[in-house]
C-alpha cells in the first residue's frame, strides 16, 4: 500500500462512513480496483481510518458528550445492543457474506428502500421528532433493530439506521444525527476488537502511512458530517437512493 492508496482510502472512509451509501462496500470495491489484498496490514490501516471517523463524530458533537445528556446516551447504547449481540454471535457467518455481488445487490435493494420510503411514507408533521434529545426509548430500540441489517455488506450502517429512524417519525436531520451518535459505540466496539487482533501491525515502519490515512479520514469525515446536515435542510434522500441503484448496477456489470 503506497501513499496514493493511503490517501484514497482515507478519503473514501471519511466521505462514506456517515452517508447512507456503505463505507464498507466502497472500501471493498476500491480494494478490488486497486488490487489490494485483505491482509492483516490492510485491516490494521482500516482500523486507523475508522478510528479517525469516530473522532470526527466526537468533535462535531462534543457538547453531547457531557453528563447532562446521559438520557440520550442510554438510548444510544440500548440501540447499539441488537447489532452488538448479533454481530458477536454470527461473526463468522457475516464474514462469509463479503463479496462484490452481495455488495452490489444490497446497494440496489437499499436504494429502492430509500426511494419507496421517500415517495410513500408520509410522516405525521405534528408528531415528528426534530431533536435527537426527544427520541423515545421505543424509537431507539426500533432504530437499533434496523441497524442489524447493516451487518450485510453493502447495506450501510448509516442507511439502515436512517431508514429505521424515518419510519418511527424522526425528521431527516434528526435521523442523520441519531445515526451519527449511534456510530460512536458501534465503531468504537469494532475498532477496539480489530485493534486487539491486529495491534502487531502497528510498527514504526508504517507509522507515516497510518498517520496520513488517519488525518485524511478525520478531516473528510468531519467536513462530510457538517455538509450532510446542510444538504438535508433542503433535500431528501432520493439522490442517495438513485446513486445506490446506479452504483450497484455498475458493479454487477463490471464484476460479472
Amino acid at each position: 500500500m503506497d501513499i496514493f492508496h493511503t490517501i484514497l482510502l482515507g478519503i473514501i472512509e471519511g466521505f462514506t462512513e456517515f452517508l447512507p451509501i456503505s463505507s464498507t462496500g466502497h472500501l471493498i470495491v476500491a480494494s478490488e480496483f486497486l488490487g489490494l489484498e485483505q491482509t492483516s496490514r490492510t485491516k490494521a490501516f482500516e482500523v486507523i481510518i475508522q478510528f479517525a471517523a469516530i473522532l470526527a463524530v466526537f468533535f462535531n458533537y462534543r457538547d453531547k458528550f457531557t453528563p447532562k445528556h446521559l438520557d440520550l446516551w442510554v438510548k444510544v447504547f440500548i440501540a447499539f445492543i441488537p447489532i452488538g449481540a448479533v454481530g458477536f454471535v454470527f461473526s463468522h457467518q457475516i464474514k462469509e457474506l463479503f463479496s462484490i455481488n452481495i455488495v452490489a445487490v444490497m446497494f440496489i435493494l437499499g436504494g429502492l428502500v430509500f426511494l419507496v420510503v421517500e415517495k410513500w411514507f408520509i410522516p405525521d408533521e405534528s408528531k415528528q421528532i426534530k431533536d435527537v434529545e426527544s427520541v423515545t426509548l421505543k424509537q431507539a430500540i426500533v432504530i437499533g433493530i434496523a441497524q442489524v441489517f447493516a451487518l450485510i455488506p453493502g447495506t450501510s450502517r448509516a442507511g439502515s439506521t436512517i431508514i429505521g429512524a424515518l419510519l418511527v417519525n424522526l425528521s431527516r436531520k434528526a435521523s442523520a444525527e441519531f445515526s451519527f451518535l449511534l456510530a460512536f459505540p458501534v465503531m468504537s466496539a469494532v475498532t477496539a476488537y480489530d485493534l486487539l487482533k491486529h495491534y502487531k501491525e502497528f510498527d514504526t515502519q508504517h507509522l507515516f502511512s497510518l498517520g496520513v490515512g488517519f488525518l485524511v479520514s478525520f478531516i473528510v469525515a468531519f467536513i462530510t458530517i457538517k455538509l450532510f446536515l446542510k444538504f438535508l435542510e433542503k433535500f431528501t434522500f432520493v439522490a442517495f437512493g438513485v446513486y445506490r441503484i446506479v452504483f450497484g448496477i455498475i458493479l454487477l456489470i463490471i464484476f460479472n
